[in-house]
This record gives C-alpha cells, sequence and structure tokens, in this order.
C-alpha cells in the first residue's frame, strides 16, 4: 500500500503590481487589473480593494490598493500599490483689466473674474482695492487685486492698477457782459 497525501501549501503568484507614486489630483491613474498563476489552481482568484485615507484638505489623500490573489485551498498572496495624491497647482484666474489711467470722473466699476481649478471646482475669488492718496483729493492710485483660492489653500493673483487725475480744469458759468455805466 502506497498512501500519497496531496497538499497545497503554496500561495498563488501575482504579477507585479504598479510602483507607489506620487500625483496630482487631478491625474490619479486608474487601477491596474492584475492577475494570478498557481501551482494546483488553474484559475485563482484575484480579488482588489481601495481604501483612502483623507489628508489635510479634500484634494489631498492617500490610496492605498490591495489585490490578493486566493486559491482554492485558501492560500493567498497580496500587493499593495500607495498613492499620495496630491494639489499644488493654484487656480487660474480670468484676466484682469490692464492698467489704466484715467480722470477723476471717470474711474470704471471693477471686473469680476472667474476662475478654474485643476481639482476644486468652485474656487473662491476674493477682490481688494487699496487706495494710495496723490498729491490732491482727486489725485490718487487704485490698486484692485483679485485672489483665487482653492480648497487646498492653493492660491494665485492678478492685479490691476489705476492711475485717477484730475487735468481738466473747472468750467466757470458765464461771466457777464462787458458794460460802460456812469
Amino acid at each position: 500500500t502506497q498512501v500519497i497525501t496531496v497538499q497545497d501549501k503554496k500561495a498563488p503568484v501575482l504579477s507585479e503590481a504598479p510602483a507607489d507614486v506620487t500625483v496630482e489630483c487631478n491625474a490619479v491613474p486608474v487601477a491596474a487589473t492584475l492577475t494570478a498563476t498557481d501551482n494546483c489552481d488553474a484559475a485563482p482568484v484575484v480579488t482588489y480593494k481601495e481604501v483612502r485615507t483623507d489628508g489635510v484638505c479634500p484634494s489631498t489623500y492617500t490610496l492605498t490598493r490591495t489585490w490578493t490573489a486566493t486559491d482554492a485551498c485558501s492560500n493567498s498572496a497580496s500587493k499593495t500599490q500607495v498613492i499620495k495624491v496630491q494639489d499644488t497647482t493654484a487656480p487660474v484666474l480670468s484676466e484682469a483689466p490692464a492698467d489704466v489711467t484715467v480722470e477723476c470722473n471717470a474711474v470704471p466699476v471693477a471686473a469680476t473674474l472667474t476662475a478654474t481649478d485643476n481639482c476644486d471646482a468652485a474656487p473662491v475669488v476674493t477682490y481688494k482695492e487699496v487706495r494710495t492718496d496723490g498729491a490732491c483729493p482727486s489725485n490718487y492710485t487704485l490698486t484692485r487685486i483679485w485672489t483665487a483660492t482653492d480648497a487646498c489653500s492653493n492660491s494665485s493673483s492678478k492685479t490691476q492698477v489705476i492711475t485717477v487725475q484730475d487735468k481738466k480744469a473747472p468750467v466757470l458759468s458765464e461771466a457777464p457782459a462787458d458794460v460802460t455805466v456812469e
């Protein structure tokens, strides 16, 4: 009599997982499809799991991707990929109006700028105006600053400088006509 005990103690062999990477939030790679071979099982099952660990802002986080191959005898092997997702790109503001020199009665209304971002659907645009007085009350400079900030505190700014001046003389009403009087 010969008794042959057959055992499967070897785990399946998984194909290589992608390397760990650090990427911008708009460039997260699609999960790879890993395959497995086994010494006894013709078709080991490969499962995939992704775990997100949030960071300091919505567009900064870590993805841990794990593939596990399991054969019919419950032997398993795993491979992992860690993807560090970051947002280091500032929003892009629409163009600010050009710098301009105007008369004191023709100061333009401030423009409304908009912004787009690679990760944040609605970056916040703030506006600030600083007045620097000149030699007289009607001569001054306005510095207008628009700043776009995304959810991860990346920001960009655009500036417009308006030089305001009073170069027109006052207009007098008509003087009385010349007369000869006693």
